[in-house]
């Protein structure tokens, strides 16, 4: 019995090293290349098809399909995705994640490549006390290289262990004999590995090894694979769990989608694995995968990339079918359950480098809804409808607990990003991103605080004169045009040196209007006509105005100075 255990744990601690090193060298290629990719992926326009490229390039990049499915839940959790394109993100993570087979299939067994893992240490390590520019970061990359191949080394060496353990393993050549269920069976034992080891890679590797020992046939492996497909579903449900209705029907599409192809491809998989074994000995190797266990790692790669673009292929016009089928299948608890919000949602792979690019599409949003108090306000101000005052006022005391609330919640976000092992880059960033969430969260309270004061000025029926009306009109103008120009900066990805320069110049008109009017409103002091209430109010009100001018150009400033 404790030889057994002792197997178990060698072979556990194989896969728990590969992981680790999938884990350092995702998160060091995020570090080196982040920032390119991020302005890649800023480009694609939202539609299903090039939603599943960026869903490719994101889970190629960070090599996991986890990461990117949880993502994806996050972002529909907080409005910045539709369904539609969260479903075209995951068939793209789907096919992002089978590059890891090739990855291990070639170098891990064909090439070798854990012979060079020592020397690779040898170069990585000095590289991490390189503090210029991306050194350090593609140190970490290769430290990780060399680490999942020693992974992956011993966990070849200890699958024969295993297999040369007769109590232990004897009990699994006797159900590949049944048939179809034997073929269920496996589907199940692959999509419970999944869940267990929390990685659809760590599973696929664990199945390229015992299969190349021969411990496992190619249509064994096979069903294992569409079972992996399965189990790595589980990841984004649980994760969506603590989301809202548009987080659970995001995940709900990845299952389906997962589902329906194993599905297909389970009733069609004796016919396909030999028509691609058959293309396969006339292209990449001679002897059949079904006779030679050495070449089942290859074929057991081309199957799960060649299944998933398929599975992709098939079902990209059946999307709006799907997202359909999965708003069925989750309803809504009510309103509460339909409001939008960002959470940060773990996952075993960092994507603090990628996530920052949504997040920075929220704080656009955010700079959007709080802009939209700038009409309320005037509607207050200068309304003929006895109603419309009253109504503006229950919108801006709406909105004003809304942005209360975004503010919270990227703070929070962003917060738990910067826990992690991040670039100065990112780190600038993300301090950037939060002193502009405070600064849109102070404007909204001093839109709340106007409106207070016009509601005070309606009740007490204290009017102004046509001059003072005219000079508010054109300062609540300037503001609107404030606002247009700080989203725009805050929604850039891009360096963006005309954005600062339009924010200056927009806040020197501000500035000059706020002086024009106070020089007026000191000039009409003497006459006999001056209601010194109303000038108060109208001295409170430019005054205010003025100072969400300065807050906005804060954000142009700060935004625009944090490196994209």
């Amino acid at each position: 019995m404790i030889p057994i255990i002792i197997n178990l744990l060698k072979v556990l601690g194989a896969l728990a090293f590969f992981m680790y090193g999938m884990k350092v060298m995702s998160e060091g290629i995020q570090k080196a290349g982040g920032v390119q990719l991020r302005k890649a992926l800023s480009m694609m326009t939202r539609n299903r098809f090039l939603g599943v490229l960026s869903g490719f390039l994101v889970t190629a990049f960070v090599q996991s399909s986890s990461a990117t499915t949880v993502m994806t839940v996050s972002f529909a959790n907080a409005g910045l995705l539709t369904l539609v394109e969260a479903a075209g993100l995951i068939m793209g993570a789907n096919i992002g994640t089978t590059i890891t087979a090739w990855i291990i299939s070639v170098l891990g067994f064909q090439v070798k490549l854990h012979t060079l893992s020592i020397p690779i240490f040898a170069i990585a390590v000095p590289l991490l006390f390189i503090n210029k520019g991306k050194i350090r970061f593609w140190g970490e990359f290769l430290i990780g290289f060399a680490i999942l191949f020693l992974g992956l080394q011993f966990l070849q060496e200890s699958i024969p262990i295993l297999q040369n353990d007769s109590d232990s393993l004897a009990f699994l050549s006797s159900f590949a004999n049944w048939g179809f269920f034997s073929g269920l069976l496996f589907i199940l034992f692959g999509a419970i590995t999944t869940i267990i080891v929390q990685s659809s890679s760590a599973a696929m590797a664990l199945t390229l090894v015992m299969s190349a020992n021969g411990w496992i046939p190619l249509e064994v492996a096979a069903t294992m694979v569409l079972g992996q497909n399965i189990g790595t579903t589980v990841t984004a449900e649980v994760a969506a769990l603590v989301g809202n209705v548009f987080a659970k029907r995001a995940a709900r599409i990845h299952s389906l989608l997962n589902i329906l192809g194993v599905c297909w491809m389970f009733i069609m998989l004796p016919f396909f694995l030999e028509f691609l074994d058959n293309i396969l000995q006339q292209t990449i190797y001679t002897n059949s995968a079904y006779t030679d266990a050495k070449n089942v790692p290859l074929a057991l790669a081309a199957f799960h990339t060649i299944f998933n673009i398929l599975n992709a292929i098939l079902f990209i016009g059946f999307i709006p079918w799907l997202v359909n089928l999965a708003t069925k299948t989750v309803k809504s608890r009510g309103e509460n359950d339909e409001i939008n919000r960002l959470n940060y949602l773990a996952s075993t792979v960092s994507i603090s480098e990628l996530s920052i690019l949504e997040v920075q599409k929220k704080a656009a949003h955010f700079g959007e809804i709080t802009g939209r108090m700038t009409n309320f306000v005037s509607t207050m101000l200068f309304s003929i409808n006895a109603e419309e005052p009253e109504e503006m006022m229950v919108r801006i005391q709406k909105y004003e607990k809304i942005t209360n609330r975004i503010n919270l919640e990227l703070t929070e976000y962003l917060l738990k990003i910067s826990k992690e092992d991040v670039t100065s880059k990112t780190a600038f960033k993300i301090k950037g991103l939060i002193d502009s969430c405070t600064e849109l969260e102070r404007i909204a309270n001093i839109f709340h605080q106007m409106a207070n004061t016009i509601e005070r000025k309606r009740k007490e029926k204290i009017w102004f004169n046509q001059q003072q009306r005219t000079r508010l009109t054109d300062l609540l103008a300037l503001v609107k045009r404030s606002f247009e120009i700080t989203n725009e900066n805050l929604a850039s990805t891009q360096e963006n040196p005309e954005g600062k320069l339009k924010a200056l110049k927009i806040e020197e008109q501000i500035n000059d209007q706020r002086d024009l009017m106070r020089s007026e409103s000191q000039d009409i002091s003497s006459r006999q006509d001056y209601n010194v209430h109303s000038e108060l109010i109208y001295h409170n009100l430019f005054t205010s105005l003025e100072r969400i001018g300065d807050h906005l150009f804060n954000i142009s400033n700060t935004i625009i100075a944090s490196p994209s």
